[in-house]
């Protein structure tokens, strides 16, 4: 496999673990105490993933490994 595929199917799999910790934290938001910090935790982490995910994007970009496309051409 190339290192295109490989950092494609990367990308792929921490998108999915945004939406898992946008998931979490809706779920403790509407079940969990008050108190706990939980929810913080969870959304915290998500917007970490997220600036990795940019910047991972960013890199690939640069490197040649992902190419933009237009729809209109």
């Amino acid at each position: 496999m190339s290192i295109a595929i490989l950092f494609k199917i990367f990308i792929g799999i921490l998108f999915l673990m945004i939406i898992a910790s946008l998931t979490s934290g809706l779920f403790f938001m509407i079940n969990d105490d008050p108190k706990s910090n939980r929810l913080v935790t969870s959304l915290t982490f998500r917007v970490g993933l997220s600036i990795i995910l940019f910047i991972l994007l960013i890199v690939g970009y640069l490197l040649g490994w992902i190419q933009p496309h237009g729809l209109g051409q």
